[in-house]
């Protein structure tokens, strides 16, 4: 006979909220199984938070601690218990001489690791992470904590490393305030800054000397980045001034052995320097001196997975809370970074005028009346006349030339060449797209892959069909004729380059893929900007001015002939902002605009996704604060004929000041409604990035 599928443990009768005593798991004979287990003698109360992820159980639970484990029961390590009638993972944060629970408290069922991997500054972080945003702390915990790899522990301790020698910091020089900020830090005073980098900066370098002069006091500094090509650039610049001991690079994309060697490395105090991806940003460094987060705006930064923190809100918690620096970094400023700024709670770092004359691009707009007429192989690449000319100037002058298309693939949207609507797949309602190679002249689905090669036009029947955007592998192709025998590289999706060599080529990149070419690109080209700036998102202007700095901040300056031709209108206020390269002027319009209209960063904003009725009932049951306002519900995604969708969205908006308040509604609604055992979800998201 087949055993019976254990019952899951969101089905079983869970114990009821706390009402003053704490409440802990029993079991009637604790020592039924094992013999008779005796109490330890001192403390023998252990808080445990376990690693279930239920809000209505988001609280410690007291165990009793037997005497066979009470040397290795120590706070901070991991634990196995019997909770709901099996056996699960959790973290003893405490051991206590009494309890509040006047029942029998079952006892620990087992010590997994004696390792303190959760010391009490971490655990204050995690529930003060899942306090911002309305989670459990159990979700908290499973970002911040890899998984244990038990031979990794036995292995011996990593040696601490010395601290390093003060690096030269003339580079800040350059910046009115940078002197001072690295005064502060190496003086050990809170100092919170936004820098705004000069194009063609070598930010790695300039931020591995503020690493290096906070590890030189002793103390340590933890670095994120938004892609491991960032991080590899960074972990280099740091290993060449403080040593490669001194410095230890995490990411997710790391074995789980190394992972975790890493990390007990930064938990142990051998290593001061922490880099990394948004993997890092609950690095627990010893004696933190300094968190800095480059390129804040990056989508990166957020995390896909529950409560979904920010690095940038992370970082500004623990910098907070350990009384630190905080650094924002970037060559744009976001609205947060610039609300920032105008609350006082930062200073700004920016150069000169004169010295950001001296070091940007020449920036030309093109708008969408392209001069192609006088040039056949301009007409063939599709460049205007300007952007044409910057290119051979660029490969005269023994440069690579950066191409920036929004899209990657050949053809990756198709409309009806008559009357322009979208066309799209006819066996599931999928955008059609142009594959490239050798199915490149054969529509096909980008959603399900079937092939539609008798495709006709629903509205007008029409068979002839036009690009809606060109990708980059259609881009290359076409500059490669336009271009004969200069080299083409692409670089984007799975064949993202790190740099490319000097010398005449032309690199097409997505945005965000853009290699470094050693002494900088002799002109950028940033094409099909409507695209980017057409986007149906709240942030699609900050987050276009983002991506074309990214870019020409790879080019030689205006003094050496670097060029960037920008295709959009020269009025539009995001093209003004790049080619003064004044992204604090951008960066006060969007927040301003924000404000007038109650968005975030001006206001806290919560989103409500899941089914019309669930959605509704989770609006009557969320408790408000004083300042709340209900944005909808409206449908998300395809709606049928009389308007109806499957899933609906509402976003719930309140103060800044009640942004705490909203936090706690949301994780009340969430333990609400797992206690019912709901079978119909919603998802709760505190800020979330897309709001449109």
């Amino acid at each position: 006979m087949s055993r019976p599928e254990p019952t899951p443990l969101w089905d079983l009768p869970q114990p009821a909220p706390a009402t003053g005593a704490r409440r802990g798991p029993t079991r009637k004979d604790p020592g039924s199984r094992k013999g008779r287990r005796e109490p330890a003698e001192t403390d023998p109360i252990a808080r445990v938070v376990v690693d279930v992820p239920l809000a209505h159980l988001d609280r410690t639970f007291d165990y009793q601690v037997p005497r066979e484990l009470d040397d290795v029961a120590v706070p901070g390590c991991r634990v196995r218990v019997r909770f709901a009638g099996q056996l699960v993972d959790g973290f003893l944060l405490e051991r206590a001489a009494t309890t509040e629970h006047t029942g029998r408290l079952a006892f620990l069922e087992r010590v997994t690791s004696s390792e303190r991997v959760l010391p009490p500054r971490l655990v204050r972080l995690c529930r003060a992470v899942a306090d911002r945003y309305g989670g459990t702390l159990a979700d908290v915990l499973r970002l911040a904590l890899p998984p244990r790899h038990a031979k990794v522990e036995a292995e011996p301790p990593r040696e601490p490393t010395p601290a390093p020698a003060e690096p030269s910091l003339a580079g800040w020089r350059r910046y009115p305030w940078g002197p001072s900020y690295v005064g502060a830090l190496r003086d050990g005073r809170v100092a919170n800054a936004v820098w705004q980098a000069l194009p063609g900066e070598d930010w790695p370098r300039r931020l591995a000397e503020l690493a290096t002069t906070v590890a030189a006091t002793g103390r340590g500094a933890v670095l994120v980045v938004p892609d491991h090509r960032d991080a590899a650039r960074l972990e280099a610049a740091c290993a060449e001034l403080a040593g490669p001991e001194a410095v230890v690079a995490l990411s997710a994309d790391l074995g789980p052995a190394e992972r975790y060697r890493r990390w007990l490395a930064v938990l142990r105090g051998a290593v001061r320097i922490v880099v990394g991806t948004r993997a890092a940003m609950f690095a627990p460094v010893a004696d933190p001196g300094l968190y800095v987060v480059w390129d804040d705006g990056d989508d990166l930064h957020a995390d896909p997975h529950m409560p979904y923190p920010q690095v940038r809100d992370v970082l500004m918690v623990r910098a907070h809370a350990d009384r630190a620096s905080f650094l924002a970094a970037g060559f744009a400023r976001t609205a947060e970074a610039q609300l920032l700024l105008e609350s006082g709670w930062a200073q700004p770092i920016v150069a000169s005028r004169d010295e950001l004359r001296a070091c940007a691009p020449r920036v030309t707009p093109t708008g969408e009346d392209f001069d192609v007429a006088r040039d056949e192989a301009a007409r063939a690449a599709r460049l205007p006349a300007v952007a044409f000319e910057a290119a051979r100037s660029g490969l005269a002058a023994g440069a690579p030339v950066l191409v920036q298309v929004p899209r990657r693939g050949y053809v990756p949207g198709l409309a009806c060449a008559h009357c322009r609507t979208r066309a799209r797949c006819r066996h599931c309602a999928g955008p059609l797209l142009l594959p490239g190679g050798d199915g490149a002249g054969v529509p096909r689905c980008r959603w399900c892959g079937v092939v539609d090669a008798a495709y006709r036009c629903p509205a007008c029947g029409s068979a002839r069909l036009r690009a809606v955007v060109v990708g980059s592998k259609r881009t290359a192709e076409e500059l490669g004729r336009a271009f004969p025998g200069v080299a083409v590289r692409t670089s984007g999706a799975g064949e993202v380059l790190a740099s490319v060599p000097p010398g005449p080529a032309l690199v097409v990149a997505t945005p965000g893929a853009e290699p470094v070419a050693e002494g900088g690109y002799g002109a950028a080209l940033l094409l099909d900007g409507w695209a980017l700036l057409g986007r149906q998102d709240l942030r699609a202007a900050e987050e276009t001015l983002r991506r074309w700095m990214a870019a020409a901040a790879l080019v030689r300056p205006g003094r050496d002939g670097g060029r960037v031709v920008v295709g959009a209108e020269a009025g539009i206020p995001v093209v003004q902002a790049l080619v003064r390269w004044d992204p604090g002027w951008h960066a006060e319009l969007e927040l301003a605009e924000r404000r007038e209209l109650g968005f975030p960063p001006a206001v806290r904003m919560a989103s409500l996704e899941g089914s019309p009725d669930a959605v509704a009932t989770a609006l009557d049951e969320l408790d408000l604060p004083a300042s709340g306002e209900v944005l909808g519900p409206v449908p998300i995604g395809e709606v049928d004929a009389e308007g109806r969708a499957d899933r609906e969205r509402a976003l719930v908006r309140v103060a800044r000041a009640d942004g705490r308040a909203l936090a706690a509604s949301a994780h009340a609604l969430s333990a609400l409604r797992n206690a019912r055992k709901e079978t119909d979800p919603v998802r709760i998201q505190l800020d979330p990035l897309d709001l449109i």
